[in-house]
């Protein structure tokens, strides 16, 4: 995906802090061109009526403040009402150019297609990519909301299609033109004739097939969305979130999918997977696959996310693995920091990738049996730590555990040992583990350990959510 770092020296040293996390230092002021920036989204996006005002002298009850406490909400920002950095953040991010507020529509009410067989055609195509790239990743958009849907599309090379695709620069003609490179990536309208269901991409942005600027067919899924009648959700795990996230997977969320099906009924097919839904950091079901240190902070990873908490902001950041770290696959098993080298390590599998801040380092992913020494019996790591005063690192893999010596670069002999003869209490499985002050914190499904590696006993029986200032949830 697009690099949109900000380095953050108040809140997290040397640690790069993209776009979309939370935690951005105070706003000292509203430059002009933050001004303009503000102004022009909630135009766009959110209906702001340009009556000249001033938005740095607004009152609390101003509609450019309304406007303002409107798209924090939507966003679930800290809603202030005041351009702070974190929502002039948002604001400059890649997204789809529908608005998040009223009908982007060419007919009154909730338009839908009357008919579930419906034709599209692809009218020009980008020089960005091969014409054999394009039609694949629309033919793969297509599928996606056909999947779980009883929609069904027939693609034309000629005439007039229900879905006119068609890439275009600037003021193209319908009455909402594109704003050049960034910014607004695509639009479509809702379901109708004409120029209903048409889909248009800005010419001026770089399209690809991987994670390079704008891969295609994330964006041509999302517009897609809009061409069968769906608005934009709040849910940033879903495919409709309107802010631009390539996670390398593209799949429909349960969010989606209730969408969809909401308008057009439930889907034909009867052997669909389970789709994904986004964590919620206070649901009392949640557990972790791994949790990880960095540079002070803790990140708590599950599927395609992360949970970030920093002690100086309240709230827990939500946001997909791939905005920091967009080379890493979905699904992480097991994760640690080696804070002497400053890197953090990735597990899933056999296989391992190591990164400094946001950046991979080169050689990865690499196995775990020529780094480590693991034998081959070994296919997975469920939960590893790293003691930064020892060097010493722990692996958990099933019942047993594996220490290994960072310094010397490998792994400590005598091993692996039960893990219930070692850390008494926490049980036979490890899912995640991380140290902190001193002490390891075990999880097992909803359950946490706080354990003093000291004494080697158990301090306290926790909620897996416990850091998330979840109160009585």
């Amino acid at each position: 995906m697009p690099s949109l770092p900000l380095l953050l020296p108040l809140l997290l040293p040397l640690l790069l802090c993209p776009a979309g996390s939370h935690g951005f230092p105070a706003a000292s002021g509203t430059p002009e061109q933050d001004v303009e920036i503000v102004k022009k989204y909630l135009e766009h996006y959110y209906e702001l009526k340009n009556d000249g005002d001033q938005i740095a002298r607004q009152k609390s009850k101003s509609p450019v403040v309304e406007k303002l406490k409107q798209m924090q909400e939507f966003f679930g920002l800290k809603v202030t009402g005041k351009p702070d950095a974190e929502t002039l953040n948002v604001m400059k991010q890649p997204r789809c150019g529908v608005p998040d507020v009223a009908q982007f529509a060419v007919t009154a009410g909730q338009p839908r297609w009357e008919r579930t067989n419906l034709t599209y055609r692809i009218e020009n195509y980008t020089p960005d990519l091969p014409r054999a790239d394009v039609d694949r990743a629309m033919e793969k958009a297509f599928q996606l909301w056909s999947n779980a849907s009883p929609l069904r599309f027939t693609k034309l090379y000629e005439g007039q299609a229900d879905i006119m695709i068609s890439f275009v620069w600037g003021d193209h003609r319908d009455n909402s033109p594109f704003d050049g490179p960034g910014g607004n990536l695509a639009h479509a309208f809702q379901p109708g004739p004409n120029i209903g269901g048409d889909v248009h991409f800005d010419e001026d942005e770089g399209w690809t097939n991987d994670f390079r600027d704008y891969n295609l067919y994330r964006v041509a899924a999302h517009e897609l969305g809009h061409s069968f009648g769906l608005s934009h959700s709040t849910d940033i795990g879903a495919l409709m979130y309107p802010n631009y996230v390539f996670s390398g997977d593209v799949q429909l969320s349960q969010d989606d999918i209730n969408g969809i099906q909401a308008i057009y009924g439930a889907s034909p097919n009867s052997d669909q997977p389970a789709a994904p839904q986004t964590p919620q950091p206070c649901d009392r079901k949640l557990t972790f696959d791994a949790i990880t240190t960095i540079r002070g902070e803790v990140m708590f990873l599950k599927d395609r996310f992360y949970m970030r908490i920093n002690s100086q902001y309240p709230e827990v950041e939500l946001n997909f693995i791939s905005v920091f770290w967009p080379h890493l696959p979905n699904g992480l098993q097991a994760a640690y920091e080696v804070a002497s080298r400053d890197e953090i390590r990735f597990f899933k599998g056999s296989k391992y990738w190591a990164v400094q801040g946001q950046d991979a380092l080169r050689g990865y992913p690499k196995d775990i049996y020529t780094s480590f020494g693991f034998p081959k019996t070994v296919k997975n790591i469920d939960a590893a730590v790293s003691e930064e005063d020892t060097g010493k690192t722990y692996f958990f893999v099933a019942n047993k555990y594996w220490r290994y010596d960072e310094y010397k670069r490998s792994m400590d002999v005598g091993y692996p040992k039960m893990i219930a003869h070692d850390f008494p209490g926490i049980g036979n499985k490890v899912d995640a583990v991380f140290k902190k002050d001193g002490f390891f914190y075990f999880f097992h499904g909803r359950r946490q350990y706080k354990f003093d590696p000291k004494t080697k006993r158990i301090l306290t029986l926790l909620k897996a959510d416990s850091w998330f200032n979840c109160g009585k949830n």
